[in-house]
């Protein structure tokens, strides 16, 4: 490799503190999305979850791939990989991995949300009265296949505005970005509130989020330092999504240990509190007429 290519210099000699970072930022975004996911299926519902949080956070994830894979950074470091070793191609290609990590872990969230959808429990009387104007299973399957045709639209729109129009693949980048920000801005609003209709936390998972808060500030200032102020399109999504995750932690961890029906509210605990309230409705009293129309 001409050692005289400026664009390759950084790869060649990686800065090894940041290099240790990212690999660790990768691996923590895997740690921090497990507890979510082994919620769900422990508890085998994704109750208290909002299908609008997960249709947000997941177009949202696919939007910020599509803008760090099509930053001219990135495809800098890519295109380098020809001229440099392995170990200094994984480094510059550590951005786009964090990036791609996240957003099928989310994307695991969204086949759980839907797989463990309570649909029994919107289909029993008693929910129905309680759960008139909750989210129905059709919700969740259109969410599910709103989310699969936005990933095909960025992959695609990527694809051709890097072979068609190189020129302005920064331009798209940005785009991808400035919606990904719009998108991860009002994705926890849905969130909030159903978390404060249901006054419980649901499936949602509190040590992800204890995890996460402050991982995205370590991961964009990860990226800030990777990116510059070029790439801000790209780590400013994390600094606007640490400020409301930090908002919601603050209202689970409220309900879930605080609140006054702290440690209930999971699904299942609504399932058996509405049928012991039709058990009792439908028990005889003193004021049960002797004889009942047929």
């Amino acid at each position: 490799m001409d050692l005289s290519n400026a664009q390759c210099q950084h790869l060649v000699s990686p800065d090894y503190k940041n290099f240790i970072l990212s690999i660790l930022i990768v691996f923590g975004i895997l740690l921090s999305y497990l507890p979510q996911h082994y919620r769900i299926i422990s508890l085998k519902t994704s109750y208290g979850i909002s299908p609008y949080f997960v249709l947000l956070g997941t177009t949202s994830g696919s939007s910020a791939l599509a803008n760090v894979v099509s930053q001219q950074q990135s495809l800098q470091d890519v295109s380098c990989c020809k001229d440099i070793n392995g170990l200094a191609c994984f480094a510059g290609l550590l951005g786009i991995l964090q990036i791609g990590t996240q957003c099928l872990c989310f994307f695991t969230i969204l086949l759980l949300f839907i797989i463990y959808f309570p649909r029994d429990v919107n289909s029993s009387t008693s929910a129905s009265k309680t759960r008139t104007q909750g989210p129905t299973y059709r919700t969740a399957l259109v969410v599910g296949g709103v989310c699969l045709v936005h990933i095909a639209v960025m992959l695609i729109a990527t694809v051709t505005v890097g072979l068609k129009q190189p020129s302005s693949l920064q331009s798209w980048s940005n785009f991808c970005g400035i919606l990904a920000a719009l998108l991860s801005s009002i994705q926890y609003f849905p969130q909030i509130y159903t978390t404060l209709r249901l006054r419980c936390v649901g499936s949602l998972s509190i040590p992800m989020m204890c995890i996460q808060t402050p991982g995205s500030l370590v991961w964009a200032a990860s990226l800030a330092a990777r990116l510059g102020t070029k790439g801000w399109s790209t780590w400013g999504v994390l600094l606007v999504t640490a400020t409301l995750q930090g908002s919601l932690l603050a209202l689970s961890i409220f309900f879930e240990y605080l609140g006054p029906n702290k440690g209930h509210g999971h699904g299942k605990d609504v399932s058996r509190e509405n049928n012991e309230h039709d058990e009792q409705e439908s028990r005889p009293s003193e004021e049960t007429p002797l004889l009942q129309h047929q």
